[in-house]
């Protein structure tokens, strides 16, 4: 049996299209001893934290990816309504931070520039945002199948050539999936002849949209809900065939077992993939203390000079109230975040502004009470 690692899925992030929560993509990696897993939805990276912090829990090494809308021209052609938009499937993965970064960037121009019903990219933001990253063919919505599905097969290979050239050796490949769809097969043959011909490897996927073959049904009902459709009309989107789930190695050997390359090469996109995102915690700007204290401790000494002028009597109870929440801000490296809100509300007091008196958990903060940041006294309210 060949080793296989999914590298096109989707999760419920992909908006009313995936049925598949992170936690249960990972958990089934897991259950079948894949090292690494890739996110890949539809659009968008909003699932992204959650994803890569989930792998890293359970010990899965989190692939970061997105399967783009690339427009067919330009992102900045914006005409001829839904119904005459067009725009192709392109899935990218990062190797490293910088290719991760041009994800965002990609992602970001998507939306701020590109959309049109679809947050769409195009070839001169490709041109710009290319390094670092992986770049698989796609569905049989992307560019190089639809044209192999047309008949267009220079097309196709000029296209081909082209992303190669784009991305670099090594960082294109050729898409295969097989759901049992008759198009897929067709397109499986002209891909396989490309491979032969210019050597741009193949990789094989699934396009997972839902963790379990009989969650097949959930994800229905999904697509209706995005497309105003009941799931008794027979002319709608619709996924013919529940094959999109999270298939075992040896399913997918199966599947693909006439190209096994095809599996080989997504162990080998895995491993060339080796990211880790920063995650700094709180970024603030440093408040600047004075001359003989740190954060903590000015803090510490505002808050307790404070809590006089609030109480007339401050029992021991008060006081270690105080003193325990002052740990947890410190512990959590919240003490600068603190005077920074201690500050702009005591010139806001002092300037004539306008100040509320606190709502929420911050109203329950008795160190936010002595600050003067809130004037509603958590132990009067308990």
């Amino acid at each position: 049996m060949s080793e296989f690692i999914h590298l096109h899925n989707h999760s419920d992030f992909s908006l009313l299209d995936g049925a598949a929560s992170i936690n249960s993509l990972v958990n089934k990696a897991k259950e079948f001893g894949m090292n690494s897993l890739a996110l890949t939805d539809h659009g968008n990276m909003f699932g992204i934290p959650k994803f890569y912090k989930e792998c890293r829990k359970q010990g899965i090494k989190p692939i970061i990816g997105s399967e783009f809308y690339l427009a067919p021209e330009s992102r900045l052609i914006k005409s001829g309504g839904e119904k005459t938009a067009r725009y192709y499937h392109l899935v990218l993965l990062a190797k490293d931070e910088e290719g991760y970064r041009n994800l965002l960037k990609l992602s970001s121009f998507g939306y701020t520039e590109g959309f049109y019903y679809k947050p769409r990219i195009d070839d001169e933001l490709l041109s710009r945002y290319n390094r670092g990253l992986i770049a698989l063919s796609g569905c049989i919505g992307g560019e190089i199948p639809i044209l192999i599905i047309n008949n267009d097969l220079k097309k196709a290979r000029d296209r081909a050539y082209f992303y190669q050239e784009l991305f670099g050796n090594g960082n294109f490949y050729l898409e295969l999936q097989n759901h049992g769809i008759p198009e897929q097969k067709i397109v499986i043959q002209e891909l396989v002849r490309i491979s032969r011909d210019t050597g741009i490897p193949l990789v094989a996927t699934n396009d997972i949209h839902y963790t379990e073959k009989e969650d097949s049904i959930a994800q229905d009902i999904l697509i209706c809900i995005g497309t105003n459709k009941k799931i008794t009309e027979g002319k709608r989107i619709k996924f013919e065939y529940p094959e999109f789930y999270f298939k075992s190695q040896a399913e997918m050997a199966k599947v693909f077992s006439s190209v096994p390359e095809a599996l080989e090469n997504s162990v080998e996109i895995a491993n060339k993939c080796d990211l880790i995102i920063p995650m700094p915690g709180p970024m603030l700007p440093e408040y600047q203390v004075p001359e003989g204290y740190d954060l903590q401790s000015y803090l510490s000494e505002i808050a307790h000079k404070g809590l006089e002028k609030r109480y007339e009597s401050i029992t021991p109870s008060i006081e270690q109230r105080l003193d325990y929440e002052l740990s947890v801000i410190n512990s959590m490296g919240y003490s600068g975040y603190f005077l920074i809100v201690w500050d702009f509300i005591r010139f806001a007091r002092q300037s004539g502004i306008p100040v509320g008196p606190g709502r929420g958990s911050g109203a329950g903060s008795l160190t936010a009470y002595s600050l003067n940041i809130t004037d509603i006294d958590p132990l009067e309210y308990g």
